[in-house]
């Protein structure tokens, strides 16, 4: 199948490209920066930002399943995650897209802050408010758009290498436990929806 990816470069993005593509699917593969991405025949690279129209419509436009895993280092207050939803709601509209879209935000946006243990809240709080806000404002802009979509919400994110027990957890529950997930895990949770989705419409957290 053929499975875009938007923030390919690095992160949970990089670790879908590298399963995507060995399970033999075709990538195309977004990214303001590309040069970390190993080069493969089945692999299409756009060096662009995904809150560009005409690069985001480029790189999902005839896809059967869109990943969105943009991240950003900056702790300031963005308006990335929001930019991002925005732009791929017009893309989505204008090309009359109805594939899955499936994205990336994190436990503790949206309604999920209610439920985030003592140390995670504590360390959005010092360190990762704005942009979590931010996210919970990417989600609402997706969840009442006509995108087909699925948002999930990964924990603590780590570099450890992918395993095969991580939890899928798609509802929200008092005293829940959510920790650590590595990006490899995270990866493989989003080309195994790609290939088959079951939770469309549904807020997904992948825990270890």
């Amino acid at each position: 199948m053929n499975i875009a990816i938007i923030g390919a470069g690095a992160g949970i993005g990089l670790e879908s490209v590298k399963q995507a593509l060995k399970k033999g699917h075709i990538v195309t593969a977004l990214s303001t920066n590309t040069d970390q991405i190993p080069n493969h025949p089945n692999l299409i690279k756009i060096n662009g930002s995904a809150i560009s129209p005409i690069d985001l419509k480029n790189a999902i436009k005839g896809s059967d399943a869109v990943l969105i895993t943009v991240g950003t280092k900056n702790k300031k207050a963005t308006t990335l995650f929001s930019d991002i939803a925005n732009t791929l709601t017009k893309a989505v509209d204008e090309l009359d897209f109805s594939s899955p879209v499936l994205v990336i935000t994190g436990f503790g946006a949206g309604e999920s802050k209610n439920y985030l243990n003592f140390f995670m809240r504590t360390v959005i709080s010092l360190f990762l408010k704005d942009q979590y806000i931010n996210k919970t404002l990417m989600e609402e802009i997706i969840t009442k758009s006509s995108i087909k979509w699925e948002i999930i919400r990964p924990g603590m994110l780590t570099d450890a290498d992918a395993g095969s027990n991580y939890k899928i957890i798609s509802e929200l529950k008092k005293g829940m436990k959510v920790g650590k997930i590595s990006r490899a895990d995270a990866a493989n949770y989003l080309i195994t929806e790609a290939e088959n989705p079951v939770r469309l419409y549904q807020y997904v957290t992948l825990t270890n």
